[in-house]
């Protein structure tokens, strides 16, 4: 989407449609002649409240011949997310009657919102759908701004747009199907951003793998005919010496359950069980556009999980990624199923040898996580308090929000192993935090997170700003937080 920004408040008359903000109970002032159209409504067709929308053909009463208006109800209640949910909801009202240019006439000083709901909403994933049946697409956007803030905006304009566009390629990824993506597919969508970015790309098949021993990657890829990657993209932007941020992903590309096989009723949806490593993917793109003065480990751990005679099985026990290490981690498999944890258990202990400052680490891990937070909250454990706060206000900032579980040491007694260190599952009733214990042997004094992503990395319903589909959950929420490093 091409998005330009201008002090010219004029461009409401020179577009094919153009969307106004209006505040609960405040009739705008212009374009001439709207204050007499909107007098005859009552509040229920519109008076500026938040989700109302009306859009106005003019007849040549004012201009442009098509304005919408978009309520966000009281001025004093506006947030960043308020303007994200009110441009979302207008971008898809555009698209829907084949608008394809807009105008915006920003409420305020801050663009970055507006751009970035306008490009998330924009989206949808048409890859396989007749040519005639794609909705139209808005293909440029002008931002109408105060003359003081032209600056600034510019600046908030294109980090939003990066961000939005990195998020965009993530749910892109997310969308597609376990037979086109696979772990070595994963590993060629890094090798291109490694190659367009400048980056460091590190990738291990399967023989690498076995000589290094990644034990618990190459248990749960054993199963398929698609061998597991591991993959780790480096960015350098900080001082040399500096210790990097390691951030963790897990891509398992289609998750049966392996031979703990799962029920078939939306096992479709298991094409999503890569977003953790698919944020990865956004985020370090993103990371290298906008430069950022860090230096950054983005660790992919990507396998497909099918039943076979190759299969792991339950009851049997697996060695972890050693490294450097004294000795290795043994695992007491019980449910194959629980596998996510077991190839972040590699990854995580690959970042905390490579002296990283902190490790997040993000998987669609657990059903519990969702049981407890639903659809809107993604779970966070952590073993330091300082790195929860930080996750914590970015989420908040970017709404996608984050909420503390517990990693007692209660959750840690429940997978410890009769037979090995540690066992892949501790049973139905704390699933989510047994699930996190299970990753947090890993890190051990490393200042570490893990984010469930399992009830926000897709939706099933249409949002303001998202559609049906993977959601790119993470990409934004860690551009954030490493834009306020500190």
């Amino acid at each position: 989407m091409n998005i330009s920004l201008t002090t010219d408040s004029v461009l409401l008359q020179k577009t094919p449609a153009a969307v106004l903000f209006v505040f609960e109970n405040e009739i705008p002032t212009s374009p001439a002649g709207l204050a007499s159209l909107l007098s005859p409504l009552s509040a229920k067709e519109f008076n500026g409240g938040a989700k109302q929308q009306l859009l106005l053909h003019t007849a040549g009463k004012i201009t442009p011949a098509r304005l919408l208006l978009a309520g966000l109800g009281k001025r004093a209640d506006l947030t960043a997310e308020t303007l994200r949910r009110a441009t979302g909801q207008a971008v898809k009202h555009l698209q829907s009657i084949g608008v394809d240019r807009a105008a915006f006439a920003a409420p305020g000083d801050d663009v970055a919102p507006l751009v970035e709901a306008a490009i998330l909403a924009a989206y949808k994933f048409t890859q396989y759908k007749p040519v005639d049946e794609i909705p139209t697409a808005i293909q440029a956007i002008t931002i109408s701004v105060p003359r003081a803030a032209l600056a600034e905006a510019k600046i908030a304009a294109r980090r939003s747009q990066i961000i939005a566009e990195a998020t965009n390629y993530a749910r892109e990824i997310g969308n597609l199907p376990g037979n086109v993506v696979y772990p070595a597919v994963i590993a060629d969508y890094a090798k291109k951003i490694a190659k367009q970015h400048k980056l460091k790309c590190t990738v291990l098949d399967k023989p690498a793998l076995t000589r290094a021993g990644f034990g618990g990657l190459l248990a749960v890829g054993g199963g398929s005919d698609r061998d597991p990657r591991f993959i780790v993209l480096e960015h350098n932007g900080g001082r040399p010496g500096q210790r990097p941020i390691a951030i963790v992903g897990k891509a398992i590309t289609f998750d049966s359950g392996g031979i703990s096989i799962k029920p078939s009723d939306k096992m479709d949806e298991m094409k999503f069980d890569k977003c953790g490593g698919v944020t990865i993917l956004g985020a370090m793109q993103a990371i290298a556009a906008l430069k950022l003065p860090l230096n950054v480990l983005g660790i992919i751990a990507s396998a497909e999980n099918m039943p076979s005679s190759k299969s792991y099985r339950p009851g049997d026990i697996i060695t972890s990624y050693k490294g450097t290490d004294k000795r290795a981690v043994t695992i007491e498999v019980l449910n194959t199923d629980a596998e996510g944890r077991v190839v972040l258990g590699d990854a995580v202990t690959y970042a905390r040898q490579r002296d990283a400052a902190a490790i997040i680490d993000f998987a669609t891990l657990t059903g519990a996580c969702v049981v407890a937070l639903g659809e809107y909250a993604a779970g966070i454990f952590t073993n330091d308090d300082a790195l929860q706060e930080k996750i914590r206000a970015a989420g908040n900032r970017t709404h996608e929000r984050v909420w503390p579980l517990p990693v007692w040491q209660e959750y840690k007694d429940k997978i410890k192993s009769d037979v090995a260190d540690i066992k892949n599952t501790g049973g139905r009733y704390g699933g989510a935090s047994t699930g996190a214990a299970f990753i947090g042997t890993y890190a051990r004094n490393t200042p570490w997170a893990h984010i469930d992503i399992a009830g926000t990395a897709w939706c099933t319903d249409e949002r303001p700003y998202f559609r049906k589909g993977a959601t790119g959950f993470g990409v934004r929420l860690l551009l954030d937080l490493l834009h306020h490093w500190r």
